[in-house]
């Protein structure tokens, strides 16, 4: 078998959460194109911007969800849809997440909450519901969001920098405990990449030059650059792989 044949999941299910658009729609897409049947997590179920037609004209079953995964009830709730929808769950993208702007002397206790709410309380929980199934299946594959502001400090970023580290982090946690189920817990780690919630930042021609100043490849990163590792780290092509975070920085971090 060529090495380039192990990049699929077909026949898996998968969830990506806040799949609505940016990395989460691109990832959604990509594990669709590999061979998955999805469940998508949305913020709003009615705002799926067109994604669930999309992947149902691949010939592809979808099951889009009502999921706020700062809210454990949510998220309760929509992993008992996949189980009866599914039966099964084998691929768990947990992309959704927050970064609001802020100096550390500005930083409210509600953004705070909220911040953590999300990225990590929403992290852990989304993998507690899903890793129940995984583990009872003795099968799993995990992959979480962190950033490069996980590893690097950037102003006015200190909640989100502090979520991304610990999210890195918890990806080992996670991976000690489950490997005995062969479940795999890994994550990537982007640079700044162009989607809506980063679009206005970068129509700043003094913050853009300031951002490839640090990025050695030169350019900003798309969607599918984190789509195509996430495919890798759910794929068979990464079976020996878990505890770890990949970084998808263009070199940032390199310096």
């Amino acid at each position: 078998m060529k090495h380039s044949e192990d990049i699929h999941v077909n026949g898996k299910i998968a969830l990506v959460t806040g799949a609505a658009r940016g990395i989460g729609r691109a990832c959604a897409l990509a594990l669709a194109e590999a061979g998955a049947d999805m469940a998508l997590g949305l913020k709003d179920v009615n705002a799926d911007n067109g994604l669930v037609r999309e992947i149902e004209a691949m010939g592809r079953k979808v099951l889009p969800l009502q999921l706020d995964v700062s809210k454990v009830i949510e998220i309760k709730a929509a992993i008992e849809q996949i189980k009866k929808f599914y039966s099964r769950l084998d691929i768990l993208v947990n992309n959704a997440g927050i970064g609001p702007p802020n100096p550390i002397e500005a930083v409210t206790e509600e953004d705070f909450d909220y911040t953590v709410a999300v990225n990590v309380k929403g992290t852990f929980f989304m993998s507690q519901a899903a890793g129940e199934m995984m583990i009872q299946q003795k099968y799993g594959r995990i992959i979480n969001l962190s950033s490069q502001a996980g590893f690097i400090a950037l102003p006015t970023e200190s909640v989100y920098c502090m979520t991304k580290a610990a999210i890195a982090h918890l990806t080992k946690c996670f991976a000690v405990e489950w490997g005995k189920h062969h479940v795999t817990v890994n994550a990537v780690a982007p640079t700044f990449i162009k989607t809506p919630g980063t679009e206005k930042w970068l129509l700043n021609e003094e913050f853009k030059k300031e951002v490839l100043s640090n990025i050695v490849l030169g350019r900003v990163g798309e969607p599918k650059d984190v789509a195509g590792a996430v495919l890798f780290l759910a794929s068979p092509a990464a079976s020996l792989i878990t505890g770890t975070t990949l970084m998808i920085d263009g070199g940032w971090t390199a310096h």
